[in-house]
């Protein structure tokens, strides 16, 4: 009978959980004091399953669990320890903890493998006290602009002066990269954040993309005027514009295989009950596994809006605010990550993933693959995030069957 992982690492979770900078919610942002308090604990729960353990200058945890050869290339393992304010508690932290579990299963059976072992529990992939994301992974990937030290939080704190109260070194960030040569591949265990797996009765699937993303801030200029002496047929309403672009804009998702779109942000000026408003300005987010769907779908939709622009006799400026590459799991760790997932007897089910992840980061340094775990409802970034215990040891399993029978291909 297999190991079941799943009470333990729930209950580890749990008192994870308990490091945060609010009381009564788990709120732990990049470089605050609960984010040091968690990195202490998991140096120690490192150590405690055989691995040498540090912070590096970045303010991440690095733990390293040596091959059967001393100072062996490294199969990198691991997610991210910060959260957004009152979050669930398996976001990224479950990544972290069942490569831990894992690795303390190798050491309790006295088992060294021909690679070595690295778990890194980032900090900053949320990207919430400062403006500015994926700090941690983008130091140990070697692509960390020097320019966002000055970046600072809302209360005026710089991210060098907080990385130095925090123990990192800001003069010592370029020691934080890893050369391609050190590493084999990286694998991040996530939940889904989605609903997919839930759907189709799944408890895990492998993630075969991260979506690329681009956004856009809409601004609508018409004509503002009296509610009620302004006929239909004259005005020139830009919220009734952005209403028809909206629409338009989910036409454009749901008519798209693998497009994703929303608008999360609507705003109408004068924003006054009795005048027609001539402004209004809303948000775009655009996601693919497919940087080619998603590049013909802003093509499309640019020319949506400026169609019903016209028509309306309503000025229309689209302007790009982000945009980030999809990033392709490796083909070869997709398919060992199947077959470990087959011999734990559950069926196979390859999806995208819909969110950023430090994955996108690390597949400039080495090829990235990932495993989801489904989640309840696919509710994610809520206090109410919820996973089972059997889940999250099956999560383990695969993982630990996937370590041993990791192969580099060609070899």
């Amino acid at each position: 009978m297999s190991e079941d992982f799943g009470p333990a690492l729930m209950a580890r979770l749990d008192e994870f959980a308990a490091f945060t900078d609010e009381p009564g919610v788990l709120t732990r942002f990049y470089l605050s004091p609960a984010h040091r308090r968690a990195a202490d604990c998991l140096i120690g729960w490192m150590e405690e399953a055989g691995m040498t353990a540090r912070l590096d200058a970045a303010g991440n945890v690095v733990g390293r669990y040596e091959g059967a050869q001393p100072g062996a290339p490294a199969l990198l393992l691991g997610s991210h320890i910060d959260t957004i304010r009152n979050a669930g508690k398996y976001d990224g932290n479950y990544g972290v903890l069942a490569a831990l579990a894992a690795v303390e299963a190798l050491h309790r059976a006295g088992t060294r493998l021909p690679f070595a072992i690295e778990i890194v529990g980032f900090g900053d992939e949320e990207g919430v006290r400062f403006p500015v994301t994926m700090t941690g992974s983008r130091a140990l990937a070697g692509r960390l602009d020097p320019a966002v030290l000055k970046l600072c939080d809302a209360e005026g704190v710089s991210i060098a002066e907080a990385l130095t109260g925090f123990g990192g070194d800001p003069a010592a960030l370029e020691g934080c990269a890893r050369r391609p040569e050190e590493l084999l591949a990286y694998v991040e265990l996530h939940i889904e954040q989605g609903p997919v797996l839930e759907a189709a009765g799944l408890p895990a699937g492998i993630v075969t993309a991260i979506n690329g993303a681009s956004r856009f801030e809409v601004t609508l200029s018409g004509q503002s005027g009296h509610a009620g002496t302004v006929p239909m047929v004259l005005r020139r309403d830009a919220v009734a514009a952005a209403a028809e672009m909206i629409l338009a804009i989910e036409r454009l998702a749901l008519e798209t295989p693998d497009l994703v779109a929303t608008v999360g942000r609507v705003s109408a000026q004068p924003g006054v009950v009795n005048v027609v408003p001539g402004g209004a300005s809303f948000t775009i987010d655009l996601r693919s596994p497919s940087d080619a769907v998603r590049d013909a779908a802003t093509g499309r939709l640019t020319e949506a809006l400026g169609a019903i622009g016209e028509r309306r006799r309503i000025g229309v400026v689209l302007r790009r605010t982000h945009d980030a590459a999809a990033t392709a799991c490796a083909p070869f760790l997709v398919t060992q990550l199947e077959a470990a997932t087959r011999r734990a007897e559950v069926p196979v089910q390859r999806l995208p993933s819909g969110a950023g992840h430090d994955a996108m980061v690390i597949a400039a340094l080495a090829p990235v693959g990932m495993l989801f775990l489904r989640c309840r409802d696919g509710l994610s970034h809520h206090p109410d995030e919820s996973i089972t215990a059997e889940d999250a040891g099956l999560g383990v399993r695969i993982l630990l069957d996937f370590l041993r029978h990791f192969r580099l291909p060609g070899r």
